[in-house]
């Protein structure tokens, strides 16, 4: 077995920075070093470890190995831990009682910033740091330990986690209020297969559920899409008439309400998923992240403006 104190993070540095930029020559200018000081640090980390960490191409580029992969999952993972110790330390050095790192996938970001505004008030106490990604990236940070906390969708499979539901989220069909659908009747399936829909990207839930949808409503039939990275701009290309979409209502509340949006009304819409607080399931909440859990489950309803969205729903 390899001693771990003959592992060091200037290797680990090395073998990472060579898989992301697949060269010695690229990896030594990022990393402020020169290619030889590069390939002997390479050297050394496989030769503690007996086998090879990075294979090349038949592009010539490097890859990691399969024993380079899991090294540098534990490198990244080690990365998170430090960081966050490092963010506790600050926080204990200002006088706070802790740091909690929230994830919130990206269609949660319409709310996110008052529930992070509302702890900061309640809790002065301790620092709430708000990070917003799609839901891979947030998946991924959860299982590296880069956040604490996360709220979204379907909780995921891997990693393992202790889930809690803190309220609906209803995804609604959205389009241009003078498109010819918008009418105060059901609109049919067929006429909603000859609209480009708007989607976001791969990797988001959003994406995932309209993908779902429109498989069940085909029934095999082509459909087109275009796809966008960020709701606001499905929201611009709807607005444009460019097309219709299905997206989380939580996302269109100001855009209903001042009319420049309508809900399109067609079975089996809204389609009713749920927000969910989750942390994995082998940590254990410290004392601040308990706090804010808590806060988050206690008082979801508020959070998550479930009358507002309601009446909307009931009007449009």
């Amino acid at each position: 077995m390899t001693p771990i104190n003959t592992i060091t993070f200037k290797q680990l540095r090395a073998l990472a920075a060579v898989v992301k930029t697949g060269g010695i020559s690229g990896s030594a200018e990022i990393l402020g070093l020169t290619p030889p000081a590069v390939h002997t640090q390479l050297r050394v980390l496989e030769e503690n470890f007996g086998c090879a960490l990075v294979n090349r191409t038949r592009a010539g580029s490097f890859e990691a190995t399969p024993a380079g992969n899991a090294l540098l999952e534990a490198y990244e993972t080690s990365l998170s831990a430090l960081g966050k110790a490092i963010g506790s330390i600050d926080a204990m050095k200002k006088g706070r009682a802790g740091r909690v790192v929230l994830g919130v996938v990206s269609t949660g970001k319409y709310f996110a910033p008052s529930i992070v505004a509302q702890l900061k008030r309640d809790y002065p106490d301790i620092e709430v740091v708000l990070q917003v990604g799609n839901r891979d990236r947030t998946i991924s940070d959860l299982g590296s330990g880069k956040i604490d906390l996360a709220i979204m969708g379907r909780p995921p499979r891997q990693p393992e986690v202790t889930a809690y539901n803190i309220g609906d989220h209803p995804h609604i069909l959205i389009a241009n209020p003078a498109h010819p659908l918008v009418t105060g009747g059901k609109v049919d399936k067929a006429d909603i297969l000859r609209e480009n829909f708007i989607m976001r990207e791969p990797g988001s839930g959003t994406r995932i559920l309209s993908m779902r949808f429109l498989d069940q409503l085909s029934e095999g039939q082509t459909f087109t899409f275009t796809e966008m990275e960020s709701n606001e701009s499905i929201k611009q290309a709807v607005i444009a008439g460019l097309g219709i979409a299905l997206i989380s209502a939580h996302t269109v509340i100001e855009e209903l309400k001042s009319g420049r949006l309508a809900i399109l009304r067609a079975a089996p819409l809204p389609i009713i998923r749920h927000w969910f607080v989750l942390h994995r399931a082998d940590l254990t909440p410290d004392p601040a992240m308990q706090k804010v859990l808590d806060y988050i489950r206690g008082n979801g309803e508020a959070l998550l403006a479930e009358g507002e969205i309601s009446s909307l729903l009931a009007a449009g």
